[in-house]
């Protein structure tokens, strides 16, 4: 992977480590509870070692109908990222989601990346298997939007509910599920296996975990590139079944994500 392709690849791998739900039947594990903050720490390797990029939260709420959740999410880099690579970003999505069903019903997303910006709508139809994305440049009013509209599956989640419904599958060593993703007008089925159970050390203290391998990187997937890539997704093996920890490898480098705190809004 050539150095002018870090941006696409460092954005793409933060969001693809919370990638879908999974069309299969998952566990009595309830994947949204309400006030809950997840906050994580990404660090990208090459030369030096551990350098920290960027963080990311996600929050758990109530949607304006009262009875939805609405999953709110930021990405945001650090000052070392854009000295080192001259490279700044924030992406902030809001999806919200079907309590009952848990489908995502709606996403939207604003994307900075330094002087670029660009606000995006997807609209989610399952009665007619269709998913509607409308992206806008805020800098640019008279721009027509550019809008897409994509088939999708029954299962369909957007990047972020991914981290929500992954936490609600039948997770068991040798398992395979196929991942529905929508993102940016696009649709994605992407393998994955569960390929270990394992041992991480997180700020849970030190807990069995499920190991999962997304197929991310290649031809028609998340991240279309030449070269070859992995992913990793730690997973614990409990009943709060928490991603602890993510690794993304690239020739480029390497991206770690690790979970640095969890908090819980008092119930009203």
């Amino acid at each position: 992977m050539k150095n002018k392709n870090f941006r696409a690849f460092l954005l793409s791998a933060f969001f693809a480590i919370f990638l879908t739900g999974a069309s299969a039947q998952t566990d009595n594990i309830k994947p949204y509870n309400l006030g809950e903050t997840l906050t994580y720490e990404a660090k990208f390797s090459k030369i030096i070692k551990g350098v920290a990029v960027a963080d990311l939260n996600f929050t758990v709420g109530s949607a304006a109908n009262g009875k939805d959740y609405l999953i709110k999410s930021q990405a945001k880099s650090k000052g070392t990222l854009a000295k080192l690579f001259r490279f700044s970003f924030l992406q902030e999505m809001e999806s919200t989601v079907d309590a009952q069903r848990l489908h995502v019903l709606k996403s939207t997303r604003h994307d900075v990346q330094r002087e670029r910006i660009r606000d995006s709508e997807a609209l989610f139809d399952y009665i007619n298997k269709k998913v509607t994305f409308t992206e806008t440049n805020p800098n640019d009013p008279m721009r027509a939007p550019r809008i897409v509209a994509t088939q999708i599956e029954s299962g369909t989640q957007d990047l972020i509910t991914g981290l929500y419904m992954l936490r609600s599958l039948p997770l068991a060593v040798g398992k395979t599920f196929e991942l529905l993703v929508s993102d940016s007008g696009a649709f994605y089925k992407v393998p994955v296996r569960v390929t270990a159970r394992e041992k991480q050390k997180s700020m849970l203290g030190t807990q069995w975990c499920f190991r999962l391998e997304p197929e991310i990187f290649g031809a028609n997937r998340l991240i279309d590139q030449e070269e070859k890539g992995s992913m990793i997704i730690w997973i614990t093996d409990d009943a709060r079944r928490m991603p602890v920890r993510a690794q993304i490898n690239a020739s480029l480098g390497r991206v770690e994500v690790k979970l640095k705190s969890i908090a819980y809004k008092p119930k009203q």
